[in-house]
């Protein structure tokens, strides 16, 4: 009996310890943390100057996607923030864009970056940080490489550079081929020398030219490369700088098909008279009858009163995809989503998407002529 009175007053006191120390200080013991309430993700791109369509495109991509999972009930009911900054494509504000976004915003998860140079730049920080990031748009080999918390939405410049020649060779009858890039862009340089390398295989690269990013009088080059007579040109640059390139090639009379890639998307709103007739490697066509497609233009011209590029759908397939890691991991511990992220097999509005052992997606390259200012699909090419 007298044992059985001790162990009641051992209790009355643990108890009474317990609920006094609960209550000490206005009630500042350690709980258990609670869920998060918001999700945070950064995307970094170009939001200002002459790249800024790509930049707005990803971030008004992903904003849609995040009210679509937000008007859904959230990730297990937290809502998903975007949170984007401007890099200017800059390497410099791209890396400091980042250190903001892990610092001061407390992201879990990056979107971006939307260049390649700009998110090679970020990529070695990322790796020590163990961030999670999901380039839509960084074709740039070397952005997945070594890289396990890296993954890209976009197919690689290898991939649409070797693509854009097989096309050319077989579809296009083209034997002789011209190239002319910016050496001092990544992006550029790549499907440049994957193209040039695919094309010498079956026929002959007559010219290789390169310029640097503040050129704008082409026509010495075009006069050497018309010399030559191609019967393809490739271009692998960006609107502002290739739309300037097309409009000297059509006022010297060069009769040449010119090719680009994916950074041509967009062309047709402000060149459309001098991109008639040329090809592009794209990630997806707005003339695609596919659910999914339609659906997203319908819900992005809604939000945004204009037509999505496929930039603004890789940034909204991007922000899907990173929300379903996040989903699957059921944690927001950067080791976990980053699992899930190798993990995925889903469909997005430019294609089903898994991604291989360097963080690459498996997924479909089309083709796009411009004819009357529209996106037509010459070809598809490859996928799963």
């Amino acid at each position: 009996m007298k044992k059985r009175i001790t162990v009641l007053m051992i209790i009355t006191i643990l108890v009474l310890s317990t609920v006094l120390a609960g209550c000490n200080a206005g009630g500042t013991t350690a709980t258990t943390a609670a869920p998060a309430t918001v999700i945070k993700l950064g995307v970094i791109g170009p939001l200002t100057g002459d790249y800024s369509q790509y930049g707005v495109a990803v971030e008004e991509g992903a904003k849609l996607a995040a009210e679509e999972i937000n008007a859904a009930g959230g990730i297990n009911g937290a809502m998903v923030e975007i949170i984007a900054y401007d890099s200017k494509g800059d390497k410099t504000e791209g890396v400091n864009a980042y250190n903001r976004l892990r610092d001061q915003d407390g992201i879990v998860g990056l979107i971006g970056g939307t260049f390649s140079g700009v998110t090679l730049a970020i990529k070695e920080i990322a790796i020590e940080d163990g961030m999670p990031v999901l380039s839509p748009t960084a074709t740039n080999l070397e952005v997945t490489l070594n890289a396990p918390n890296v993954f890209r939405a976009c197919y690689t410049d290898p991939q649409q550079g070797s693509t854009a020649a097989i096309f050319a060779a077989d579809e296009l009858g083209a034997t002789k081929a011209a190239v002319l890039y910016n050496i001092e862009d990544p992006y550029s340089e790549g499907l440049a020398v994957a193209f040039r390398d695919q094309f010498a295989s079956t026929g002959t690269i007559t010219n290789y030219e390169g310029y640097t990013k503040n050129d704008a009088d082409f026509k010495s080059v075009l006069t050497k490369i018309q010399a030559q007579d191609p019967d393809v040109l490739f271009l692998p640059d960006y609107i502002a700088k290739v739309g300037v390139i097309l409009a000297q090639i059509k006022e010297m009379g060069i009769d040449v098909v010119a090719m680009g890639g994916d950074g041509w998307d967009g062309i047709e709103i402000d060149y459309a008279d001098v991109a008639e007739g040329h090809y592009l490697v794209n990630h997806y066509a707005k003339t695609d009858p596919a659910e999914i497609v339609q659906n997203f233009i319908s819900a992005y011209e809604a939000k945004w009163s204009k037509s999505p590029n496929a930039l603004a759908a890789l940034g909204y397939d991007s922000t899907k995809i990173m929300a379903d890691a996040i989903l699957r991991a059921g944690t927001t511990e950067s080791a976990a989503v980053v699992a899930a992220l190798a993990a995925t097999d889903m469909d997005g509005v430019a294609g089903h998407v898994t991604f291989d052992e360097n963080g690459d997606p498996n997924k479909s390259i089309t083709i796009i002529q411009v004819i009357n200012g529209e996106h037509v699909v010459a070809g598809k090419v490859g996928g799963n």
